[in-house]
């Protein structure tokens, strides 16, 4: 019985998620902000309850994410992403200033304390590596000049959370800085590990992946990434982040043949962790902090487009260029829903819950339409920015005559 209620529930969702994508379609719309209201629809305060296939939907988001990533890996080689930690290092530290302290002040402001004011910062610093990347590939622009722009801004935040997440752990859970020093140093070496694997042994690990056999491909690129993930979960790093490398360390042919195999599947798992996203947040929560998440979701966005804008300056990139990768920068989501789940769990401030979630969903509606529309925006200021340097008609008129 279980079973079946589980097949028709699950169906269910399935088939509205196809029914959503196609409408996007026809819209020339992501379909990430119809997924996300979808999931309100369900689960906790929402008007269907998912009983039996809640806990299903939220693996399948875990694989959506580790998935996301794995093909964003696979766009670009050790190489690339090594030129690229080294040139846009700096970005990461205007990121940090433009988009973390904000929300330290806003926990300060209302009257949180620190710790919460470490969280809340946390939440507003991480991009959504998994929205964004679904974002770009939408929108083709996973080629674009701009895009290794976003991509190190991205690979820097979430390195950086192997070495947030420890600390805030440490300090949620009241241990001493023995402890905090002990977890940021196992996290900062097992990436510095899998990087230089990535690296220098690149060529050797797609020897041992490669199979002219695409059905076990699939399953040895599979496996590999989500043991990866999970080993890097588990040693407090991101999974993101061991996903992402394996995608990197794979070149040639068979990150090839791994990109258009995982692509179905990629789509299913992270149309179904945008549903869970949306399943996971009661809609009762979020009138009370709607004022607040809106305004610290104003600000943010304007610092994230200011981050991306600098950082693809920085690069020699063009004005259009510059506008997209702040754009692309905005939505928040996995990290930021992480975040402050660790600071609920500790019972650091009984409003950060809500406010976190609403923050986060307004970005993660905002996103793909910033993503979308910074371009236009750009185009219509510089187009009113060259109408103001022409001479008005009646000046030309009485200079020609001279």
């Amino acid at each position: 019985m279980h079973s079946t209620v589980f097949l028709i529930e699950f169906g269910s969702v399935v088939l509205a998620l196809g029914l959503l994508g196609r409408l996007a379609v026809r819209m020339s719309f992501s379909p990430i902000p119809l997924y996300l209201l979808a999931g309100l629809l369900f689960g906790a305060g929402g008007l269907v309850p998912l009983a039996a296939s809640e806990t299903f939907i939220g693996v399948g988001a875990d694989i959506g994410v580790v998935l996301l990533l794995l093909m964003l890996g696979l766009e670009y080689t050790a190489g690339d992403l090594v030129g690229h930690l080294r040139r846009h290092a700096p970005a990461g530290l205007v990121d940090f200033a433009l988009n973390a302290l904000p929300g330290a002040a806003a926990a300060l402001l209302l009257g949180w304390g620190p710790v919460a004011a470490l969280v809340l910062a946390g939440v507003t610093w991480a991009s959504s590596s998994g929205i964004i990347a679904k974002v770009l590939s939408d929108l083709g622009r996973l080629g674009n000049r701009e895009t290794p722009v976003v991509l190190s801004v991205l690979v820097l935040e979430d390195l950086a959370m192997a070495v947030y997440l420890p600390v805030l752990t440490a300090v949620l859970a009241g241990a001493g800085w023995t402890a905090g020093v002990l977890a940021l140093t196992v996290a900062v070496l097992v990436v510095a590990l899998v990087l230089t694997l990535a690296v220098r042994c690149g060529r050797f690990i797609s020897r041992i992946v490669s199979s002219d056999d695409p059905e076990n491909l699939l399953l040895v690129v599979l496996g590999l990434t989500l043991l990866v993930a999970g080993f890097a979960q588990h040693l407090q790093v991101s999974a993101a982040v061991g996903a992402f490398l394996v995608g990197i360390a794979l070149s040639g042919e068979v990150a090839r043949h791994s990109h258009q195999l995982i692509m179905p599947l990629r789509d299913l798992f992270a149309a179904v962790f945008f549903v869970f996203f949306g399943l996971s947040t009661d809609p009762t929560t979020i009138p009370p902090v709607l004022l607040p998440a809106l305004l610290l979701a104003a600000f943010t966005v304007v610092t994230k487009i200011a981050t991306g804008y600098w950082t693809a300056k920085r690069a020699g990139i063009g004005e259009r260029g510059r506008w997209r990768a702040g754009g692309a920068l905005v939505a928040r989501g996995e990290f930021s829903i992480v975040i402050a789940g660790l600071g609920v769990s500790s019972g650091v401030a009984p409003a950060l819950g809500p406010l976190a979630t609403a923050y986060v969903l307004l970005l993660v509606l905002m996103g793909p339409l910033a993503a979308r529309f910074t371009e236009s925006v750009a185009l219509f200021l510089a187009r009113a920015r060259t109408g103001a340097e022409q001479p008005p008609p009646q000046a030309v008129r009485q200079r020609a005559p001279s």
